[in-house]
């Protein structure tokens, strides 16, 4: 000991003192160079997406906007899950990510798609914890309030945004899922479906029926391969016939004079799609009304024979109606408050839910009922809709 502390104190007789500093300057250096150099490409997008759990992250991350948008500016990996200027918060989120390599190889939690969508809400809240903590730092690196021009937002995000540049809020608070798929936090209306499938195994006996989900209609009575047309969910029809386990049904929609698209809307000039119909089946159709809407289109009354399958009608259509809200309220309220049907017009909910497709995980049948849900109690929807709004929850639960 007492060598290694003379060596300590006392000047080399083989190397000066401006030596020995030299070499640790220069170790000291290279540590540096080395430890920054290790974080950077522990940063790059490369090294993110390197580990397969990280794959399909990477795949929803390149269809937001944060990807591609119109100003060419595109954010890393890094840009908005480390928060640079907070040196405690920035370790913090370096640590977070040696616990996902754990999760991937040696935990495996997350090393198939199943286990990860088992642990997506698990590392969002992760997510959400970091940017609350740091008041959504690593966005406000790049998205900063005193820099916005709500002349050119639109007439509701600039009133948004002006109270929460007041308030200095956390964007997390209205932004979840901006990049990626939100976890199912509540899945409840799934339940709520399989029950009313249940209870629709066989069609009500009733002459008008409403469609639980989407049905391949029919010319002949026999369901095959071939469908000659598609009945949308929450669509009205009246049973005119039966054979077996096939229903003949009419349907009544509006469509454009002169239009070959076959699609059929619920109510004239309303993007509320009722059904989609092929030649063959266009070939049933009568006229039953002529009108000319308010921007000079003229639009036609149809009505439409075919066959389908007797299974997912309802008598009513009010218990579709709480499934359909169940879904707003689940899928909505993760990011914010959920949104009042009557904020928008009905042609106008579907640039509207087009609009949230990113920030929610439906499938096709549920986002075509919540689509409809919000276009029947829209704005210009007619005034019954409004007690059909009341009591739709209701009535779903007590179908279960």
């Amino acid at each position: 000991m007492k060598k290694l502390w003379h060596f300590l104190i006392k000047p080399s007789s083989r190397y000066s003192v401006l030596a020995i500093a030299v070499v640790c300057i220069l170790i000291t250096l290279a540590g540096v160079f080395t430890f920054h150099q290790s974080i950077e490409f522990t940063s790059t997008n490369e090294f993110c997406t390197s580990c397969h759990s990280m794959k399909e992250n990477y795949n929803e991350y390149k269809t937001s906007i944060h990807f591609k948008n119109a100003y060419g500016v595109r954010a890393q990996c890094r840009d908005c899950h480390i928060p640079e200027n907070n040196p405690i918060a920035f370790m913090k989120a370096k640590m977070g990510g040696i616990g996902d390599i754990y999760s991937e190889f040696i935990g495996k939690d997350i090393d198939t798609p199943k286990k990860f969508e088992e642990n997506r809400l698990r590392m969002a809240q992760n997510v959400w914890k970091m940017m609350k903590d740091t008041n959504s730092a690593p966005c406000k690196s790049c998205h900063s309030y005193s820099a916005m021009d709500h002349a050119k937002q639109s007439p509701a995000a600039a009133a948004a945004m002006t109270g929460a540049a007041a308030k200095d809020m956390n964007c997390i608070e209205c932004h979840k899922g901006i990049a990626h798929q939100l976890p199912h936090i509540n899945n409840d209306f799934q339940a709520t479906f399989k029950q009313l499938s249940i209870n629709a195994a066989k069609a009500p006996e009733a002459t008008t029926l409403y469609s639980l989900t989407s049905k391949q209609l029919f010319v002949k009575d026999a369901a095959s391969d071939d469908a000659q047309g598609q009945l949308y969910p929450a669509s009205e029809v009246k049973v005119v016939g039966q054979s077996g386990d096939m229903l003949k049904v009419e349907i009544t929609g509006w469509e454009i004079k002169g239009s070959t698209a076959g699609m059929l809307v619920q109510d004239m000039a309303k993007q509320i799609q009722t059904a989609s119909i092929d030649p063959e089946l266009q070939k049933t159709q009568k006229v039953l009304n002529t009108q000319t809407a308010t921007d000079g289109k003229v639009w036609q009354q149809v009505q439409v024979a075919a066959w389908m399958t007797q299974r997912d009608m309802l008598a009513s259509i009010k218990p579709i109606w709480g499934y359909g809200k169940e879904i707003l309220d689940s899928s909505c309220n993760q990011c914010h408050a959920t949104p009042d049907p009557k904020h928008l017009t009905a042609n106008a909910w579907v640039d509207g839910l087009k609009a949230m497709q990113q920030y929610y995980t439906l499938d096709k049948n549920e986002e075509r009922v919540l689509l409809k849900y919000l276009q029947a109690h829209a704005k210009d929807a007619p005034a019954e809709a409004a007690a059909e709004q009341a009591t739709g929850v209701n009535h779903s639960l007590k179908n279960r």
